[in-house]
């Protein structure tokens, strides 16, 4: 798994202390740029009037979902889209600004207007393909639960903070339709840490498994993390590197598109992810453990 990136992302929202460019702009010159334009995928999730009225305000720009859009927006927006499609292919990590796993079908919310794992999604469903979205960012992913709720090729399955925005994902939302069982919501309580996201993660990866799924497609948001301005999860970074180990050794077929994510840390997060992907069932690198040590 390599990570995507491009600088052009940090043109969005560049000031912003909530989704703002400090996120990501560790990034750049350490990571080699990758650019991909996707707005001619936009339509396998968006109506054409709602694309128009996203790139309106942008030239506009207007305040949508609580950010102050400019021309420079929408060649984010269209880049996250485009390698979030490129990440599916090869099995990547798109490092990308604005985050999608909010945006429904015909409404932006939550710092997000395309939903870029959707569309990467409904891509490889049109290809044949049977996906298991795995969200582990710390907010419900209402926008991607809502575009697949009916459908039977794609398993939806959000680990998340109960009672935070957007104040849904409750167990009891399993689908709808064929997508009746199809959509699996496991919150967890403030304040809950490593081993709560474990116990989960083990139920997600279980139902996963179960699904059969040709691809697994991860929102990977990291506003979880002890750190995050947001929420009051208590997830270290080593939290992430397990994530993506147990992930690497359930799936042979994976690749994640970054979400949320509000701390000064998020590089570091990414890269715990990543390694545990790659590393699969090989120890870390770093053995020593300061949780461990005595004396």
């Amino acid at each position: 798994m390599k990570i995507l990136f491009n600088s052009k992302f940090l043109l969005h929202n560049s000031l912003c202390e909530g989704e703002g460019a400090y996120r990501i702009e560790k990034f750049k010159g350490k990571y080699e740029e990758s650019d991909a334009i996707g707005e001619q995928y936009i339509s396998l999730v968006h109506a054409h009037e709602y694309k128009n009225s996203i790139l309106n305000a942008c030239n506009n720009e207007d305040t949508i979902a609580e950010v102050e859009l400019n021309k420079d927006s929408w060649e984010a927006a269209i880049s996250a889209i485009g390698l979030s499609i490129e990440a599916s292919k090869d099995g990547d990590f798109a490092v990308v600004r604005p985050p999608g796993h909010h945006a429904k079908r015909d409404k932006a919310a939550g710092f997000c207007f395309f939903n870029n794992i959707a569309i990467a999604t409904q891509k490889l469903v049109n290809e044949g393909k049977r996906v298991f979205i795995f969200d582990f960012d710390g907010h419900h992913g209402d926008g991607t639960q809502s575009i697949f709720y009916e459908s039977d090729q794609v398993l939806f399955c959000s680990i998340h903070q109960l009672w935070a925005y957007p104040y849904t994902g409750f167990a009891e939302e399993t689908g709808s339709g064929k997508g009746k069982g199809y959509n699996l919501n496991l919150p967890l309580i403030s304040g809950a840490n490593d081993m709560a996201f474990y116990d989960k993660l083990n139920l997600a990866i279980k139902a996963g498994r179960e699904f059969n799924p040709d691809i697994v497609a991860v929102s990977a948001g990291f506003d979880a993390y002890e750190d995050d301005k947001i929420l009051s999860l208590k997830y270290s970074q080593k939290a992430f590197y397990e994530c993506g180990l147990r992930l690497r050794r359930a799936f042979p077929n994976i690749f994640g598109v970054l979400e949320g994510g509000y701390h000064d840390d998020l590089m570091e997060c990414v890269e715990a992810f990543v390694e545990g992907i790659n590393i699969g069932a090989r120890p870390r690198k770093n053995l020593f453990d300061t949780d461990m040590s005595v004396g």
